[in-house]
């Protein structure tokens, strides 16, 4: 099967707080011919794992990574991997893929009221101003 997975899936496996729904999110995981993962998806995921489950920026980047390293999955993975480099740096990681998908459809410039963004993504450097 070939499969586009809602959050909800993603966080039932990493976070197992209903062990039912939890061992069906995983035996889907691992048996699906693919695993179709929006960025989206990605970005609520990370949301919902520290504020609901209080995970640690660290930590979603590990369960982000796990997820990347099985073969099964597909995602835009530069766009992944700016997220997880600003989320690695202190910041969210909804920003970095946010800039890098911006950067993609044309815009030069990441511009927002978030001085935590735009100082991180400057420090990458990378064209953001705040407004």
């Amino acid at each position: 099967m070939r499969i586009a997975v809602d959050t909800n899936v993603l966080v039932r496996a990493v976070v197992c707080d209903d062990p039912v729904q939890a061992k069906a999110a995983a035996k889907l995981l691992t048996s699906a011919e693919l695993v179709a993962v929006a960025l989206p998806c990605l970005c609520e995921f990370v949301w919902v794992l520290r504020k609901v489950y209080g995970f640690l920026p660290s930590d979603a980047a590990v369960a982000i990574r796990t997820l990347l390293a099985a073969s099964n999955v597909k995602t835009n993975r530069p766009a992944v991997e700016a997220g997880l480099s600003v989320l690695d740096a202190g910041g969210d990681f909804a920003d970095g893929v946010i800039a890098y998908e911006g950067t993609w459809l044309g815009g030069r410039t990441f511009v927002s009221f978030d001085k935590k963004a735009v100082s991180l993504l400057k420090a990458q450097g990378q064209p953001a101003r705040l407004l």
